[in-house]
């Protein structure tokens, strides 16, 4: 058996190298991503609804993806169902997109029994004032007939079409209490429970989560212009065990936007680490390739240079921070693996946990890092020291499961 310590050189080494000489659009990072995708799948969300009733605003204010984004990230996959992976490199989370529905001449057979086959959570998407939902309610029933356990989450949108004339959005959020109706206008509550009444009582045990929201932009003058986008989220999370909010939100108490938006992209590649660290031998390529791919996606987010320079004080700046987490995956994965087969299984685990965590780890360090460059702050070894440790910790926590749970 190799010494611990003689792996972790390895892949110090191999982390160093590909920031260095970053070869991150090879084939060694191209076979690591295709066997992370193939060990973790994507989680897919089906969204239904009609031409403009808020899907694209949604998946939006999921992600925190522009709009621009999202429009030219849409892949087609049927003639009339399209994808958006997000995020885009090292994706997350599957959205599947069933277009015309409610328009002349479209029969959505084909592209119904596409999106059944492929999804994890039903969400329909109605906007309230939009009376004629017959044919997305027809998919509904259909679908919960064939599945009666999915899980189905309806967004009612586009709210302040029924206020009175200079109407603000009732606060505080009411729809989560039994008599929401005495504190949004009356023609809302009527247009909100038509659509619901229309529905009906579907198959299943898992009751429908029903969700008033209103996405719009600042300049439209409404206060949130994301309001209603918590109690979508808890919905999601109560009626399925996909974690998306963990994945795709930033830590509590994170309110720089840059933060933000680089959460997702480091759950991203730490899961696409885990999926490669659970490989010996592989992953003495693939996880370092993912890492360096990852560090250099993040410097383009926060709008820094990326060159030796840069790299070798980020480096420095690290000291023996992430020495600690590499020695401390490659010990353990040494020591378990001495147990005769049960060794193997919690060997794969941990290796695939402690990739995941230090990459994860090094996301978060790099963000401190980049943000307080982009403020022109200046260096904070300690600062940088201290993120990793503190993301090293969430980062196990957040894959731990995950890891398990994908084992076949």
């Amino acid at each position: 058996m190799r010494n611990p310590w003689t792996r972790w050189s390895d892949r110090w080494r191999g982390l160093r190298d590909a920031l260095l000489e970053p070869r991150v659009d090879d084939a060694s990072l191209g076979a690591a991503l295709r066997e992370a995708r193939a060990r973790h799948p994507l989680p897919v969300v089906w969204l239904i609804g009609k031409t403009q009733s808020g899907k694209t605003s949604i998946i939006r204010a999921l992600t925190g993806s522009g709009l621009a984004e999202i429009g030219n990230g849409f892949q087609p996959c049927t003639a009339t169902t399209r994808l958006y992976d997000f995020p885009a490199e090292a994706p997350l989370v599957r959205f599947l997109d069933t277009r015309g529905l409610g328009e002349v001449a479209y029969d959505p057979s084909a592209d119904i029994h596409y999106c059944e086959s492929q999804a994890h959570l039903l969400l329909a998407v109605m906007k309230a004032t939009d009376i004629r939902q017959d044919d997305v309610l027809e998919v509904l029933r259909q679908v919960r007939g064939r599945h009666p356990e999915w899980p189905l989450v309806i967004a009612q949108t586009g709210l302040h079409d029924a206020y009175p004339p200079d109407g603000e959005h009732p606060l505080p959020y009411p729809f989560e209490d039994d008599d929401w109706a005495e504190a949004v206008p009356v023609d809302l509550v009527r247009a909100l429970r038509a659509q619901r009444d229309r529905l009906g009582v579907l198959p299943g045990e898992i009751p429908v989560r029903w969700v008033p929201i209103d996405l719009t932009l600042p300049e439209d003058g409404f206060e949130p212009s994301d309001y209603g986008l918590d109690a979508l989220w808890q919905a999601i999370d109560g009626v399925s065990s996909l974690r998306l909010q963990a994945l795709l939100r930033s830590d509590a108490g994170v309110r720089d936007a840059y933060a933000r938006s680089a959460h997702p992209h480091i759950v991203g590649y730490a899961i696409a680490a885990a999926g490669v660290g659970a490989i010996p031998l592989v992953d003495l390529v693939g996880v370092p390739a993912i890492q360096a791919k990852m560090l250099q996606s993040l410097a383009a987010l926060y709008g820094q240079d990326w060159d030796r320079r840069a790299i070798l004080e980020f480096l420095g700046l690290l000291g023996t921070g992430i020495g600690v987490a590499y020695a401390a995956r490659s010990a353990g994965r040494a020591v378990v693996k001495l147990i005769p087969v049960w060794g193997q299984t919690a060997g794969a685990i941990w290796g695939a946990t402690a990739s995941g965590a230090t990459t994860y780890a090094l996301g978060k360090a790099a963000g401190f890092h980049f943000n307080r460059r982009r403020r022109g702050l200046p260096a904070d070894a300690e600062g940088v020291r201290r993120t990793f440790a503190e993301g090293f910790d969430n980062g196990a926590a957040l894959l731990k499961d995950l890891v398990k749970s994908d084992r076949p």
